[in-house]
């Protein structure tokens, strides 16, 4: 099936109106999606699924995450004297819809996270007091997020101060949470951000590669047929992904309270759009070079290969990457990141579980785009008429500067000094081929304390 023009332009105008316009089509090609547990527990956290199907994948376990991811970003439509009857009333709608939606991606999964301007704002007394800090960083786990080394001049630093996650594996399901929490009144809509994730792992054709020639994307043909992603390897290895609640604030051990526990079971939630130029990756990187790029210099997997394993004992070290560089002259995208996003010990959580060395510590819930950059904007440069390929990049850490340590690693800024590469370098990971164009840090409370948090307060 092939998009026309006037589709791609009609998915885009027709964002604010719930439509999802060219989304419908992942329906089309999928037909009933993946087979799931209907309940689900309602944890204490705002930002786990239940029902998570696990599948082989060249003898991997992976994750299959939902089929439909939107965004919601907004700011606050009331002042604060009317701070409380706002949080009663979304509270109300989020319970509404957990009545109707079990917590899985059969159901629906709402996650609502809070920017800095909002805590700036409307509670920042209750702010100063109450906000988690963060015991290495010497700092609250909430700030503005910085611009990195690799991160394009045009970059926008947002200032959203509300960011709604929904994911489903029926479209009809996000767009029934984001009716009825626009319904509200309480926020007033800055953007709208639609996407999909789903691999051929049952052997058929995916929604990457098929979403991509439909909307006539440069490079598109080139994408491998059951490939996850549009840059052609798989990203949800379990053993990738961080695992349980070792991404909740208190897991680790890297969060000061303050003595009260208004945050805990709450984490951290960093939110980008990142464009991917698909015809440079597979035109000017052969399949060695992509697996170095996207893992790690000399690794041997075999060609066509799109799930390599990336569990603890594939975790590469500080010394692995150095020596990796001195020899190649390259760090690879995961070898780099596992420096700081990997346990370097086992950890005892605070109900006893054991999270072990080597583990993820990153909860990621990125999703494949045609946005471009978003599906709809107040600001009208920011929906542009022709599709592309991209990634809402969404990710949970234990808090802002453990998701900083990370991106800075991803830039050649590893433990014990920076690997000197030019920005953007070609030998530096995937930054050759990945540009931001938005970035904004989230704080996510607890399920207990979503709904304008402080507020009561």
């Amino acid at each position: 099936m092939k998009l026309t023009r006037r589709q791609v332009l009609a998915g885009a105008a027709a964002g604010a109106l719930g439509a999802g316009g060219a989304y419908a089509l992942v329906d089309e090609l999928v037909g009933g999606g993946p087979k799931r547990p209907a309940e689900g527990a309602r944890r204490p956290e705002q930002h786990l699924l239940d029902g998570v199907r696990v599948v082989d994948s060249d003898g991997v376990e992976v994750l299959v995450p939902p089929l439909h991811h939107r965004i919601l970003t907004a700011d606050v439509a009331v002042d604060a004297a009317d701070l409380r009857d706002a949080q009663r009333e979304l509270e109300r709608t989020l319970r509404s819809l957990e009545s109707d939606y079990a917590p899985t991606p059969a159901g629906l999964g709402v996650t609502v996270a809070w920017g800095l301007p909002y805590f700036r704002r409307l509670v920042s007394e209750q702010a100063k007091r109450m906000l988690p800090f963060d015991r290495r960083a010497l700092k609250p786990v909430l700030f503005d997020s910085p611009p990195f080394p690799s991160d394009p001049i045009e970059l926008v630093l947002e200032q959203n101060e509300v960011a709604i996650l929904l994911r489903s594996d029926v479209r009809e399901h996000t767009e029934d949470g984001r009716k009825r929490i626009l319904d509200t009144k309480v926020f007033r809509a800055t953007s709208e951000r639609v996407g999909f994730a789903g691999g051929g792992f049952e052997g058929g054709r995916s929604l990457p590669k098929v979403m991509a020639e439909a909307a006539g994307v440069p490079g598109a043909d080139l994408v491998p047929d059951t490939s996850e992603l549009f840059l052609g390897f798989t990203s949800t290895q379990k053993a990738g992904i961080g695992p349980g609640k070792i991404a909740n604030l208190e897991t680790l051990g890297y969060v000061d309270f303050g003595g009260h526990d208004y945050f805990v079971h709450g984490t951290h939630m960093h939110l980008s759009h990142i464009t991917e130029d698909l015809e440079a990756w597979y035109l000017n990187f052969d399949f060695d070079e992509r697996v170095a790029t996207a893992f790690r210099p000399n690794l041997s997997v075999r060609q066509g290969t799109q799930t390599v394993p990336q569990g603890p004992k594939d975790v590469s070290s500080v010394a692995k990457v150095r020596q990796d560089y001195r020899v190649s002259g390259r760090i690879g995208h995961s070898a780099s990141i596992q420096t700081t996003s990997r346990l370097d010990k086992d950890v005892v959580g605070p109900d006893g579980t054991v999270y072990r060395k080597g583990a993820a510590v990153p909860i990621r819930a990125d999703f494949n785009t045609l946005d471009n950059p978003f599906l709809w904007s107040v600001h009208a440069f920011e929906v542009q008429p022709t599709a592309a390929a991209g990634v809402h990049f969404v990710v949970f850490n234990p808090t802002g500067d453990d998701f900083r340590r990370n991106r800075l690693a991803m830039d050649g800024v590893i433990p014990g000094g920076r690997i000197p590469f030019p920005p953007r370098d070609r030998n530096q990971g995937f930054n050759a081929v990945l540009s931001t164009t938005h970035r904004q840090n989230f704080l996510v409370p607890p399920r207990a304390h979503r709904s304008f948090p402080l507020a009561e307060l």
